[in-house]
C-alpha cells in the first residue's frame, strides 16, 4: 500500500512539476550586481524637443555567459516628463521561472531635485506572487512575478530600475542565449551592450539591420562583445513586411553550436516520453485501429483524431516541462497534455501502428526567415509530427481538434521551417506549402427579383467553407448553442449585408471536413435611375467605391526596400446571381471581364446575363507570399482600378 502511494506520489509530481522540479528560487535575492557589472553614471537627459511621456536615459544590457548557462543584467533609468508617462511607470515588475532561474533585484530608486528615494527598500514592499498569466489558454508555467509599486512618483522624476536574471538550462548542457533588441521612443542618451564570455564557450552572435557594429574586445581569457551607443535612436520595423524583414535594430547571440545539437539532445526525451510500458492501454487502442484497417494513411490519422478528441490541451512549463515531454502513458491516463506531450503519444501510435514519424521543432510566429538565425532552442515554441508514408510526407499536430476526412486533407502547416529531432542530429528543414488548388471560401448569393424591381426578393446564400476554416467554424457550432449561433451569424453579416433581412440559418459538416452554411431571407434591391441613361439600375453594394485595401507606404529606414507580405496560400471564389423580371427580356449587365493578378494574386471575373440571371463571379487565389517593394505603386494602381469596377444589373426603359 505504501509503495502504491509512493508510486501514485511520483506520477503527480512528474505530473504537476516535470522531472527535476526544486522551486528553489521562488524569491528574489536583493544584493549589488556582480563583480562582472561594469556600473554606470546616470547621462543628462537627451536634447529633445518635445520629449517624449517618458524619456530614456540609460538602456543598459550586460550578460556573462559560461558553461553553466548565463546571467543577465539590465538597468532602464528613464525620466517622466508629462503626465501621460505617470500610469504607464507606475509600477515595475519582473517575472522568472523558479526551476530554472534567479531573480536578484539590485535597485529602485526615484531621483528627485539631486536626491535619491530608495524605493526597494530590501524587498519591504515587494510584492511576489505566482500568477498564471495564460491560464485561460490552458497554459500553467509556474513562473514568480516581483512588482513593486512606486509611491509618489511625480513629473519630472527620475527612475533607476536594475536587476539581474540568472538562467540554467541542464537539459541542453548549459548552453544558453541573448537577444538584444533597441526599443524605445524618441532618443536614449546611452543604449550600452555588453556580452562577456570566457575561453571555451562557443559564442556566436548576429548583428541585424540598423544594429550598432559591435566591438570584440579580450582580457586574458575572457572575451566581451560591445555596443556603447550615445543619444541612439531605435530603429523602426518596416510596415507590411515579411517577418525577417520586420528584425531590426536587433542582436543574436547564442552558445549553441548548431541546430544539430538542440535536435541531438531532444532526441532521447522524445524517444523516452513515447516508449510504452508493457501492459500500456494505449497498445489497445492501437490495436483496435490496426484492425479496423491495413491502410498506414487511414491508420495514422485515427491516431490522430485519437489524440486531438480523446487528450484535451493544457501546457505544463514547470520544471523541466518547458523542454521535457510527458510519458505517453501518463498523458493517455490523465487525458490532457501540451503539444510535446500528445507528440510523444501520437509517436507512440504511430510506432505501434508501424507507421515511419519524427517529431519537429517550429516556431509558430517567427519561422520566415529562421534559417538566418543563430541557433538556440529559444527559437521554437511547439512541436508536431512529420510522419512518412508511402513516399509522401504528412504534418500532424495533435493540439488541434476537430480534423476530418483523412490525411489527403491535411496541409502542410505555415512555420516555413522545422527542426526534425533525431539522435544523430539534424538541420532545419523548409516545410514548403503549395499554392491551394480549390477555393477554401466558395461563397453564392442567390437572389429572386423576377417579381419586380421593387417586390421583395427572396434570398439564399450558401457558403461552403473547406480547411482551417471550417475547422474552426465547426468548433464553434458545436460549443455553443443553436440560437446563440444563428443569432451571432444574423448579426455578424448585418453590418456588411444591411439590405438583406435573414430569417433563417442552417449549416452541415461533410464527412471530409467541408462546412456548408446555409441563410435565407429577403433583400430589398435599391433601383436608381440613371439620368443618363434613363433606365434604372441597381449596383451591388460595395462594387465600385473604389475602397481598396492598398499596401501601405513606407517612411525611410532599415530594410525599407523590402518586399510585401500577402496573405498565402489563399483561395476563394464569390457569386452574385440575380434573378430579373421577364426572364431577362431587355435586361443588361455591367461588369469586370478579366484575368489578371495583382498583388501576387490570380484574380478571375466574369460579368454575364443568361436565362434570365445576371450573374457575377470573381475567384481569387494567391500564387506567391510576398511581392516586390518595386512592385507596391503598380500594385496599389490596380487595386484601386479593380475597387472601383461596379457590377450594375440594368433594367429596360419604363420598367
Amino acid at each position: 500500500m505504501l509503495k502504491s502511494l509512493a508510486a501514485a506520489a511520483a506520477i503527480l509530481a512528474w505530473g504537476l512539476f516535470g522531472a527535476g522540479s526544486a522551486l528553489a528560487d521562488d524569491k528574489p535575492i536583493y544584493a549589488p550586481p556582480a563583480k562582472w557589472v561594469q556600473p554606470a553614471p546616470i547621462p543628462a537627459a537627451p536634447d529633445e524637443t518635445p520629449p517624449p511621456a517618458i524619456q530614456t536615459l540609460l538602456d543598459d544590457n550586460q550578460a556573462f555567459a559560461d558553461a553553466q548557462g548565463i546571467t543577465y543584467y539590465n538597468r532602464r533609468v528613464v525620466r517622466i516628463t508629462k503626465p501621460e508617462g505617470l500610469a504607464s511607470s507606475g509600477s515595475r515588475s519582473m517575472t522568472w521561472d523558479p526551476d530554472r532561474e534567479t531573480l536578484t533585484l539590485h535597485g529602485l530608486s526615484i531621483v528627485r531635485n539631486g536626491q535619491t528615494i530608495d524605493l526597494l527598500k530590501g524587498g519591504k514592499d515587494v510584492l511576489v506572487l505566482r500568477r498564471e498569466k495564460n491560464m485561460e489558454r490552458a497554459m500553467l508555467d509556474g513562473r514568480m512575478t516581483a512588482s513593486i509599486q512606486l509611491n509618489d512618483l511625480q513629473v519630472g522624476d527620475v527612475v533607476d530600475w536594475s536587476y539581474s536574471l540568472k538562467h540554467s538550462e541542464p537539459l541542453f548542457g548549459g548552453a544558453s542565449n541573448d537577444s538584444e533588441r533597441m526599443a524605445w521612443s524618441g532618443v536614449a542618451s546611452r543604449y550600452r551592450v555588453r556580452l562577456i564570455w570566457p575561453d571555451g564557450v562557443p559564442m556566436a552572435w548576429k548583428v541585424m539591420p540598423a544594429f550598432p557594429e559591435p566591438r570584440l574586445l579580450a582580457a586574458g581569457k575572457t572575451h566581451e562583445l560591445l555596443v556603447d551607443v550615445a543619444n541612439a535612436t531605435a530603429p523602426k520595423p518596416p510596415v507590411g513586411a515579411p517577418t525577417r524583414f520586420l528584425r531590426v535594430g536587433q542582436l543574436e547571440a547564442s552558445t549553441f553550436r548548431s541546430w544539430d545539437e538542440i535536435s541531438a539532445r531532444m532526441a532521447p526525451l522524445f524517444a523516452e516520453a513515447s516508449t510504452l510500458s508493457a501492459d500500456s492501454p494505449l497498445k489497445a487502442e492501437a490495436a483496435a485501429i490496426a484492425a479496423a484497417s491495413q491502410d498506414p494513411k487511414v491508420r495514422a490519422f485515427a491516431a490522430l483524431q485519437l489524440v486531438e478528441d480523446k487528450t484535451r490541451y493544457l501546457f505544463l512549463g514547470m520544471g523541466d516541462g518547458g523542454y521535457r515531454p510527458t510519458p505517453a502513458d501518463l498523458t493517455w491516463s490523465r487525458r490532457f497534455g501540451d503539444c510535446k506531450a500528445k507528440t510523444a503519444l501520437l509517436l507512440a501510435l504511430l510506432r505501434e501502428l508501424g507507421v515511419p514519424a519524427e517529431p519537429v521543432l517550429v516556431s509558430t510566429g517567427g519561422g520566415d526567415g529562421l534559417d538566418q538565425r543563430t541557433p538556440s532552442a529559444a527559437q521554437f515554441n511547439h512541436v508536431l509530427v512529420r510522419a512518412r508514408i508511402d513516399g509522401a510526407v504528412y504534418w500532424l499536430d495533435g493540439t488541434r481538434t476537430g480534423d476530418r476526412g483523412g490525411l489527403s486533407t491535411l496541409r502542410p502547416p505555415g512555420y516555413r521551417w522545422g527542426l526534425p529531432i533525431q539522435a544523430s542530429g539534424t538541420g532545419l528543414v523548409e516545410i514548403e506549402q503549395p499554392p491551394l488548388t480549390a477555393p477554401d471560401s466558395d461563397l453564392t448569393l442567390r437572389i429572386d427579383a423576377s417579381a419586380g424591381l421593387d417586390a421583395p426578393a427572396p434570398t439564399t446564400m450558401t457558403m461552403i467553407v473547406r480547411g482551417d476554416a471550417a475547422r474552426s467554424m465547426a468548433r464553434v457550432t458545436e460549443a455553443a448553442s443553436r440560437p446563440d449561433v444563428e443569432r451571432a451569424l444574423k448579426q455578424g453579416l448585418s453590418s456588411g449585408l444591411s439590405w438583406i433581412e435573414f430569417k433563417t440559418v442552417d449549416w452541415a459538416r461533410a464527412d471530409d471536413g467541408t462546412m456548408t452554411l446555409t441563410l435565407t431571407g429577403d433583400a430589398t434591391l435599391d433601383w436608381r435611375l440613371n439620368d443618363d441613361l434613363g433606365v434604372r439600375e441597381f449596383q451591388i453594394p460595395g462594387t465600385g467605391d473604389g475602397q481598396a485595401k492598398a499596401l501601405p507606404r513606407r517612411e525611410p529606414g532599415p530594410n525599407s526596400e523590402a518586399p510585401y507580405a500577402v496573405a498565402y496560400p489563399t483561395f476563394s471564389r464569390t457569386v452574385t446571381e440575380i434573378v430579373v423580371p421577364r426572364a431577362g427580356a431587355g435586361f443588361s449587365v455591367k461588369g469586370p471581364n478579366s484575368d489578371e493578378t495583382i498583388g501576387g494574386a490570380r484574380s478571375v471575373q466574369t460579368s454575364v446575363l443568361s436565362g434570365g440571371v445576371a450573374r457575377f463571379e470573381r475567384t481569387t487565389s494567391s500564387q506567391v507570399r510576398e511581392i516586390p517593394f518595386a512592385a507596391a505603386e503598380e500594385t496599389n494602381r490596380q487595386l484601386r482600378k479593380a475597387a472601383s469596377e461596379a457590377k450594375i444589373v440594368r433594367a429596360p426603359k419604363g420598367l
